[in-house]
C-alpha cells in the first residue's frame, strides 16, 4: 500500500494551515465539485446528498421535515480496483477489509482509529501530528530523523527575519544543484509524467505560481502577478485571469527565465524583511486568488519555503530514475502533487 498526501491545501502542511483563519478554509478549497452550484451544476445534480456530504452528518432537512439518508453497506463484495474521488467516507466503518496494494492520495485521516490492522510493506508520505502507533507517538520521531538526515530542513521553520533570509539562501543553493543534474538529462525526460503526476518542468512552473501567489500578490500586493506559464495545483477550482495550462510544453530555459525573476522577487522581500514586517498581516480582496483578510505575512513566506523544500525533494528522488536518451527510459515520478 502507498499513502501519499497532498499536504494540506495548496501543498501546505496542516501545521502551516493551522495559522489560517478558519473562515478562510472554504468548502470550495477542499471540495470544489460540491461548493459551487453555479459553476458546476452538473456535478451538483449528480450529488443529491451534497449538503449531507459536506456536513458529514448523514441527514438533511427538507421543506416539510427532516429525513435520514440510508447509508450503503457493502458486505462480502469484491470492489477490487474501485476508484473513490472526492468522496466523503467520514464515519465509515471498515471491518475485515482488504486494502492490499491500495493507492491513497490526498486523503484526510484525521481522527481515524485502526485496531488489529497489519501494516507491512507500506509506504507513507504524509504530514504527521499525534500519530500513535502501538502506544508511541511516532510524529516527533520521524521529524527528528528527517532533520538528522538533512539539518537544513529545520531551518525551514524560521521564526524571525534573519531565519527566513537564511532559509531562502539555503533553498536557492540546493536548487542550483538539482538544476545542474536536470540539465544533464534529455529535455524529453524533464517533461515526463507518470500516473498523472507533475513532470520536472511542471514542478518548476508550479513553484513560479506559488511565489507569485504568496509573495507577489499577498506580500507585495500585485493584484495579478501571473505569467502565462504559471501552474496552479491540480485540484484548484480555476479562476478568471489566472493561467492554468497543464499541457503546455515550454523549454527548461523558458521556465527558468520566469523562475529567476520570481526567485529575485522573493530574495528582495527576504533581504528587506524586518521582524516587525514579519509579524504583520495583509489583506487582499481583489478578484483572483488568494483572497484573504488579516493573513499573517509569516505564513505567506512559510508556505513558499515549504513548497520549495518539498518539491525539490520530489525532484531529487525521481531524477536518478531518468535514463540517457539512447536507453529505454524508466518512467520516474517527477513531481508528486494534486499539489
Amino acid at each position: 500500500m502507498r499513502l501519499a498526501s497532498s499536504p494540506g491545501f495548496f501543498g501546505v502542511p496542516e501545521t502551516v494551515l493551522r495559522d489560517l483563519h478558519e473562515q478562510q478554509i472554504t468548502h470550495l478549497q477542499r471540495w470544489p465539485f460540491l461548493s459551487d452550484r453555479t459553476s458546476h451544476p452538473e456535478a451538483w445534480a449528480r450529488s443529491s446528498a451534497a449538503d449531507d456530504l459536506i456536513g458529514g452528518r448523514g441527514s438533511r432537512s427538507s421543506g416539510t421535515g427532516s429525513s435520514v439518508l440510508r447509508m450503503t453497506e457493502f458486505r462480502d463484495q469484491d470492489l477490487s480496483g474501485a476508484r473513490f474521488v472526492r468522496t466523503n467516507l467520514r464515519g465509515a466503518a471498515f471491518n475485515h477489509v482488504f486494502l492490499n496494494d491500495a493507492d491513497l492520495r490526498a486523503v484526510d485521516f484525521r481522527g481515524v482509529r485502526m485496531r488489529g490492522v497489519e501494516l507491512v510493506d507500506v509506504e507513507i508520505s504524509a504530514e504527521l501530528r499525534n500519530v500513535v502507533v502501538n502506544g508511541v507517538d511516532i510524529a516527533p520521531l520521524v521529524e527528528a530523523e528527517l532533520n538528522r538526515r538533512m539539518p537544513e530542513r529545520a531551518k525551514m521553520r524560521a521564526e524571525d527575519a534573519g531565519g527566513f533570509r537564511e532559509a531562502w539562501a539555503i533553498l536557492e543553493r540546493l536548487w542550483e544543484g538539482t538544476l545542474a543534474r536536470a540539465r544533464r538529462l534529455p529535455e524529453a525526460e524533464l517533461h515526463r509524467n507518470v500516473d498523472g503526476e507533475w513532470s520536472f518542468i511542471q514542478t518548476l512552473r508550479h513553484l513560479n505560481f506559488a511565489s507569485a501567489a504568496w509573495v507577489g500578490r499577498m506580500v507585495i500586493g500585485t493584484a495579478s502577478p501571473w505569467h502565462a506559464l504559471d501552474l496552479p495545483w491540480d485540484e484548484a477550482p480555476g479562476w478568471d485571469g489566472i493561467p492554468w495550462d497543464r499541457e503546455a510544453r515550454p523549454s527548461l530555459d523558458e521556465v527558468l527565465a520566469v523562475r529567476r525573476e520570481r526567485q529575485a522577487m522573493v530574495r528582495s522581500v527576504m533581504e528587506s524583511l524586518t521582524d516587525e514586517r514579519l509579524a504583520s498581516t495583509v489583506t487582499r480582496t481583489e478578484p483572483g486568488w488568494p483572497q484573504l483578510e488579516g493573513f499573517p505575512v509569516k505564513t505567506c513566506l512559510r508556505i513558499v519555503l515549504n513548497e520549495e523544500w518539498e518539491h525539490r525533494l520530489y525532484a531529487e528522488r525521481d531524477l536518478p530514475s531518468a535514463q540517457p536518451e539512447s536507453g529505454a527510459p524508466e518512467q520516474g515520478r517527477l513531481g508528486d502533487r494534486l499539489r
